[in-house]
């Protein structure tokens, strides 16, 4: 669903420095029939003179009220304006778009759930996902989801929110000020946990995904053999859906829109099998 609407402002909050949440209520029947935790938005400037929309990832979707949460770090002038709205302002947002994360592949296995900074929100919504599938489900078995969340430093953001939806919550710091010091392959070394793992989720910084990719090819119970691994990849990116190119990564298989080696980061992905894509 890629309809432009306007929506309302519910609620909008500094979570730490730098970092807000913005709650967005859509009209009545104007809701999106579908959510899948790893899709974008692109919310629209109220300045005339900012034509294109800045991409944010879903953090939370709450199908029965209608309201999307978005989460994001203030990088410029265009988050700057959207963290002074208030309640009641409204803006313009495209979405949803991209393609997210496949529940069904993920159903009934140890998901490991990997978010650095900023990469943190969207995770939250695909381990609520996970949640529900287990609940809804029982009788598959497993399903267990283990967060670890990779912070500057002590402004733990969403932490006590994750706490609520995952089997266990470990943090990872730059600083060492809270849970293991390093990032998140850092905490999860430090646990043990690579063993466990059946499946690797991640979003955050490239270095951090290469990092990530190799990791999940030496995981699992086996560690020859690998678990699968999908990661969230963050670009810049103009139209939003896929018109521009501008947001286009390396794969590994010829690409059927533009018969090369590449892909749209808004439209093919932004999450990707890491097997997919060539990032190093």
């Amino acid at each position: 669903m890629k309809a432009k609407r306007t929506m309302a402002v519910a609620e909008s909050t500094r979570l730490a420095d730098g970092v807000y949440s913005l709650t967005l209520q859509y009209r009545r029947g104007e809701g999106p029939e579908q959510v899948t935790p790893g899709q974008f938005v692109g919310v629209y400037l109220n300045d005339p003179s900012a034509l294109l929309p800045r991409p944010i990832s879903v953090c939370r979707w709450n199908e029965e009220s209608a309201r999307l949460r978005l989460v994001y770090r203030v990088a410029g002038r265009g988050t700057g304006e959207l963290s002074a709205l208030r309640e009641g302002d409204e803006v313009s947002v495209l979405g949803m778009l991209g393609n997210g994360y496949d529940l069904k592949k993920l159903s009934g296995k140890h998901v490991l759930l990997l978010g650095g900074g900023i990469g943190i929100p969207p995770m939250l919504e695909l381990a609520a996902a996970l949640r529900r599938e287990r609940e809804r489900c029982p009788e598959a078995g497993g399903g267990r989801v283990t967060a670890v969340l990779g912070y500057r430093d002590s402004q733990l953001f969403l932490k006590k929110e994750f706490d609520e939806v995952c089997d266990e919550v470990l943090v990872a710091t730059e600083d060492g000020s809270a849970g293991a010091k390093g990032n998140v392959l850092d905490a999860v070394r430090e646990a043990g946990l690579a063993p466990q793992i059946e499946a690797v989720c991640a979003c955050g910084p490239m270095p951090m995904l290469r990092a990530v990719k190799r990791f999940a090819q030496e995981a699992g119970a086996e560690a020859s053999a690998g678990v699968p691994c999908y990661i969230s990849l963050e670009e810049r990116m103009a139209c939003g859906v896929g018109a521009c190119l501008g947001c286009v990564c390396k794969t590994t298989e010829v690409d059927e829109h533009s018969k090369v080696h590449n892909a749209r980061i808004c439209t093919e992905g932004p999450v990707f099998e890491a097997g997919q894509v060539d990032i190093g």
